[in-house]
């Protein structure tokens, strides 16, 4: 069967401008990025248009394409403003096209150019230059925050900031003050963040969590979503948005929590599909499927059928006996699948943040409840004020 597909991440660089030491890509050991060329050339490129035009146009649902990376603003302006251009043509009028950045390159020049053609922009932004800068260096070991927040202001003095501005992109340091992290972040004008865990499993542990049913993570973000219920003026965070809507019975949009299936295709600089790149987490070569596929040999829709691809979709769903037994299965979805790994069982493990995610689950249906009481007690007074 062909499986649709949610959101294409386009790797228009293969090279970063930063060193960004919790870099999935780079930075835990897997090292495909080697041989892949720099840039992606205007060959695949047209190959990319053509390719993801028909799958927007296939299928039922929507197609978000993603410009990522490395950084994808190492591809250069003219050939970036080609690439959008074609894209804006060949995608369905309700897909949705973004760049997901590091910031440091993002020129007037730039904005002007994702504004003609409808490109959201999202930026990586850790906190304040003393937490940012303590994993998001640049080439020469020098802190890139400055640049970064400078990139961010001016996406937020464009014209076009509230139609562009998708928001930014924080990794969680357990060892911060997510206070401190969330009203700097709020400052900077943003609409909207979301927050990831550091990257691990079960082998090789998440930097900053002592054991696999620690709670380090989940204990920042109940501090974290305390200060946001109590901001009279929040912005939008995905990650505790999408829990709230799950535990309330709604749907999820966000991938690794829920049960909402995400087909998710990443595609190289020399227009290799591979499998979610997230995945290089667990161990090097994760994210290749045995059978090589490509995007240049314009056969795309065929491509995405088969066991191989069955297999991959297959992996969102936990196989763990505790998840399939938790009655919190349905909110946290058990987790990416990479953070499920150890060599021991494969990804039929719980995730490694499990302890984590239900603390921050039960705390988030501890406010709800005291909510829906305070509710139930206005009305009743109400009531009882009215009957009187």
């Amino acid at each position: 069967m062909n499986r649709e597909i949610d959101t294409a991440l386009v790797k228009t660089a293969s090279r970063c401008n930063l060193d960004c030491s919790y870099c999935y890509v780079y930075n835990l050991g897997d090292d495909g990025w080697k041989s892949q060329p720099r840039r992606m050339t205007d060959a695949v490129m047209s190959a990319v248009i053509d390719q993801l035009g028909a799958l927007s146009q296939s299928q039922t649902r929507p197609l978000s394409v993603v410009l990522h990376g490395g950084e994808p603003l190492l591809l250069g302006i003219g050939a970036t403003e080609r690439f959008v251009e074609g894209l804006k043509s060949s995608l369905r009028a309700d897909a949705g096209l973004h760049v997901q950045t590091n910031g440091v390159l993002l020129t007037d020049d730039f904005i002007d150019v994702f504004d003609r053609y409808d490109v959201g922009i999202s930026i990586s932004l850790d906190g304040p230059a003393e937490l940012h800068d303590r994993n998001r260096r640049d080439r020469h070991g020098d802190g890139s925050h400055e640049r970064v927040v400078a990139g961010v202001a001016r996406l937020v003095a464009h014209s076009a900031r509230d139609r562009l501005f998708s928001g930014l992109l924080a990794v969680v340091d357990p060892t911060s003050d997510p206070i401190k992290v969330y009203e700097f972040l709020k400052a900077t004008g943003a609409p909207s963040f979301d927050f990831l865990y550091r990257d691990g499993n079960h082998d090789v542990l998440p930097p900053g969590k002592s054991q696999t049913d620690s709670t380090e993570y989940g204990d920042w973000m109940v501090r974290l979503l305390d200060h946001y219920l109590a901001d009279l003026t929040p912005p939008r965070i995905r990650v505790l948005d999408d829990l709230i809507r799950l535990i309330l019975g709604g749907r999820g949009r966000k991938e690794g929590l829920g049960q909402e299936e995400y087909g998710i295709l990443v595609i190289d600089t020399d227009g290799r599909i591979t499998r979610n790149d997230t995945l290089k987490v667990a161990y090097p070569g994760a994210d290749r499927f045995h059978l090589e596929r490509s995007i240049v040999n314009r056969d795309l829709l065929n491509q995405l059928t088969g066991p191989e691809f069955d297999e991959y979709f297959a992996l969102q769903y936990p196989t763990s006996p505790t998840c399939e037994a938790c009655p919190e299965l349905t909110v946290c979805g058990g987790g990416m699948p990479a953070h499920r790994w150890s060599t021991r069982n494969g990804y039929s493990n719980p995730t490694v943040f499990c302890s984590d995610q239900l603390t921050l689950i039960s705390a988030i249906r501890g406010r709800l409840s005291v909510v829906a009481k305070e509710m139930t007690d206005t009305r009743n007074r109400r009531d009882n004020q009215l009957s009187a």
